[in-house]
């Protein structure tokens, strides 16, 4: 059973106040003195632990790295990273009906995707255990992010996608940024199983997000928003909303939340409800949700234009669903339709992501109508990528372009 209870004695294995621990067994291990990504003894998923919890009192400066005393370590590698902006979007409030609702956007990290955080963390990590390669599987945003803090960190990359399933705008992003780049004959999870395999054998260094460390960044995004939050109006969200692939996000949010009512800021009953959404075509998660399960069943066929979430089986579901279940949250599953229909919603507030992101709104919209989320409700919807990581999609749900002579007259009729 999933133990993700914080507290209790330090460990003799901690280095300076941080260790790993298994989720399953409990059994605490070293965390830079080996590579490890599960627990050796019972192969359970792995949570970064420390001596003490911070409060707000004790972070400053912006960024990821403003929350430093929350981290493995005062910095990582960094290309300022994190301090995204929490928007308004008046249109979507108003067709959503709740008290307020506010957009976390993502996309306003270097590379365009919360990737940026994990891996300012993770890359840094990696250089303290001295590995000489780093590699991922991807849908195309993790891949972006390596690379770039591959290239800052002077490491090389190896990037696993799934041939012809991967936005084009991510995989330049990687290409440009030095990736060695293989396209896998199968989906993102037998890309992830291959990797995996490649790690295991010491051949690279594995930064997707089974790695306890690329949680540790993401975290961080759970901060932010309720510091953001205070400060536009005074209340922490009811509910935040996000897109769930492998999960990772629903994970760390909650290890953030968890985190902040161990060190006594935040009281167990002001947790955010954590609801995630996914496409109708890749909903492991939610079929997990709807039959009260707290262990997800791969599916081996997914399709979603969200190519971000087109995951089969989120890896970090044991200590997401967990998340879930404990903040009385929710997930839902909504169509392509759905997600094109949110991404022109975000659009006409001038919120550009791509479609993955707009699940979240999607996921909103369907929880009112159906009732499950209530008008009285401050709402957090976070948006994962940038519109331009994928053009096609963007181009597909925006308007057709209109041709015209060379003069004023010309444009003038055609308007």
């Amino acid at each position: 059973m999933t133990d993700l209870s914080l507290g209790g004695p330090t460990p003799d294995v901690a280095d300076d106040g941080v260790w790993l621990a298994c989720v399953e067994c409990g059994d605490a291990i070293a965390p830079f003195d080996d590579v490890v990504y599960e627990c050796p003894d019972c192969g359970g998923l792995l949570e970064a632990r420390y001596a003490d919890y911070p409060t707000f009192e004790e972070f400053s400066g912006d960024g990821v790295w403003r929350y430093a005393a929350a981290l493995p370590f005062d910095e990582g590698v960094t290309i300022r990273e994190g301090n995204t902006p929490l928007y308004t979007v008046p249109e979507i409030e108003a067709e959503a009906d709740v008290a307020d609702l506010r957009v976390k956007h993502e996309g306003a990290n270097p590379t365009g995707s919360f990737k940026d955080r994990g891996m300012t963390v993770g890359v840094k990590v990696a250089d303290r255990l001295g590995v000489d390669r780093l590699a991922c599987a991807s849908t195309g945003n993790t891949s972006a992010a390596l690379a770039a803090y591959g290239a800052r960190a002077n490491t090389p990359v190896l990037v696993l996608l799934p041939a012809g399933k991967v936005a084009a705008g991510k995989v330049a992003q990687a290409a440009l940024h030095g990736a060695r780049i293989c396209e896998v004959d199968g989906n993102f999870d037998d890309c992830l199983d291959v990797v995996a395999e490649l790690a295991d054998r010491g051949e690279a260094y594995l930064l997707n997000s089974l790695n306890p460390f690329r949680l540790e960044g993401q975290k961080t995004i759970g901060l932010e928003i309720l510091e953001q939050s205070r400060d536009a109006h005074g209340h922490l969200p009811d509910r935040i909303v996000l897109p769930v692939g492998n999960a990772g996000n629903t994970a760390a949010l909650y290890k953030c939340f968890r985190e902040l009512v161990e060190a006594g800021e935040l009281d167990k009953s002001e947790v955010p409800k954590l609801t995630g959404v996914q496409a109708e075509g890749a909903a492991p998660m939610v079929e997990a949700v709807e039959n009260g399960r707290d262990y997800v069943e791969r599916w081996d066929d997914v399709e979603t234009r969200a190519t971000a979430i087109r995951i089969g089986n989120p890896v970090n579901a044991p200590k997401a669903l967990p998340g879930i279940y404990d903040t009385g949250g929710t997930a839902v599953a909504v169509s392509d339709e759905k997600i094109t229909e949110a991404q022109r919603m975000l659009a006409e507030d001038g919120v550009g992501v791509e479609p993955a992101s707009a699940a979240s709104v999607a996921g909103l919209l369907k929880l009112r109508e159906r009732g499950d989320i209530d008008a009285d409700e401050r709402v957090v919807c976070l948006t994962t990528g940038h519109l331009l990581k994928d053009p096609e999609a963007a181009a597909e749900a925006g308007g057709d372009t209109t041709p015209v002579p060379a003069d004023a007259d010309g444009v003038l009729d055609a308007l």
